[in-house]
């Protein structure tokens, strides 16, 4: 089969067409082990944390490893002992792809937290490829009658954001900033503004700031820019650190600002009277529970989220990083890995 895989990493941006970290191989179709599905994949998106992996900010866990952890495919064949799935079903794969089960964290609905966790497109090969594996416990069941290309970022920037949000500690009819707007951010304003916040949009990207406005938030100025009123939380979606004290000077008292990604550059030094005192917050979001997958999967079906892609066929991959390193995506890249699937 077809795959990308990172067999060094490097700039997605810096280097000319075809040298980028990603490098097209063939590899043989892997086998479903016990409690395992075999997935032929449909497309799969790019998530900024495939950036982060091909460009070394967030360093493989092993060599020659394929990104991709929005994956949406039909299930090819199963190992023994699988009975959840069916061939020929649709299935998605997300970033989460294993936990122990037994230690305290995952008794207490932590497993986001388990110490043995196992990540898809880092820890084990992901959907850049024609083919993928998932232990049937960590697929997820998809929105019926949503295209394949809708239904992939759903499954790591619609969670995450979810979680985020949640994180994020927003009361009810709040106001909330988000600092970056891409694939994550996007889906998440969708379910501020059904849950009745007003939502203010901080990003570099003027491209973003009017996808933002077409959406219905409620204001889009520049990352650094002091949103209209004061922010009873926000989100930081963009990796810049750099971000952090500005996210909390705009913080209203008890205000709560959610980091939301797996890699953040170095955070200036923080002055407690500006940007802690009176009981405002800084919490970080680590991967996700298959439960509040779940959960957000139906509150994305009974709102009817809207997901804006750019699609990239499959031989284009590296271009897709390119374009999400420099800004030129709007809402989340998917690659069509198989177009008769997708």
């Amino acid at each position: 089969m077809r795959a990308w895989a990172v067999e060094q990493p490097g700039s997605a941006s810096a280097s000319p067409a075809g040298s980028g970290p990603l490098q097209l191989v063939e590899r043989d179709r892997p086998t479903p082990g016990p409690g395992e599905a075999l997935v032929r994949v449909a497309v799969c998106g790019v998530c900024r944390t495939d950036l982060h992996l091909a460009e070394g900010d967030l360093p493989p866990r092993r060599r020659g490893v394929v990104p991709g952890h929005e994956v949406v495919g039909t299930v090819e064949s199963l190992g023994e002992g699988a009975s959840r799935l069916a061939p020929g079903e649709r299935v998605g794969i997300a970033w989460l792809r294993h936990t122990c089960g037994v230690c305290g964290r995952c008794r207490r609905g932590a497993e986001n937290l388990c110490a043995a966790s196992l990540y898809t497109g880092w820890d084990v090969d992901g959907g850049f490829a024609e083919y993928a594996l998932v232990p049937e416990a960590f697929a997820y069941r998809l929105p019926a009658g949503w295209a394949d290309e809708r239904c992939a970022p759903l499954l790591c920037a619609g969670i995450i954001g979810y979680r985020s949000l949640r994180r994020a500690a927003l009361p009810p009819g709040g106001r909330l900033g988000i600092y970056g707007f891409g694939a994550s951010a996007h889906l998440a304003a969708q379910v501020a503004m059904h849950q009745g916040a007003t939502v203010h949009v901080l990003t570099r990207s003027e491209v973003a700031r009017r996808h933002a406005l077409d959406l219905g938030c409620a204001s889009a100025g520049a990352a650094d820019d002091v949103p209209p009123e004061p922010l009873d939380a926000a989100i930081l979606f963009a990796p810049a650190g750099e971000l952090v004290p500005v996210a909390l000077a705009a913080l209203d008292r008890g205000g709560t600002l959610a980091i939301a990604g797996i890699h953040l550059s170095d955070v200036p030094a923080l002055s407690y009277q500006q940007h802690l005192f009176q009981e405002r917050q800084v919490r970080s979001v680590t991967s996700n529970t298959r439960a509040d997958g779940e959960e957000f999967l139906r509150l994305a079906e009974s709102m009817d989220l809207q997901v804006t892609t750019t699609p990239y066929a499959f031989g284009d991959a590296d271009r897709a990083l390119a374009d999400l390193s420099a800004d030129r995506v709007e809402g989340a890249a998917v690659i069509r890995v198989d177009p008769e699937l997708g």
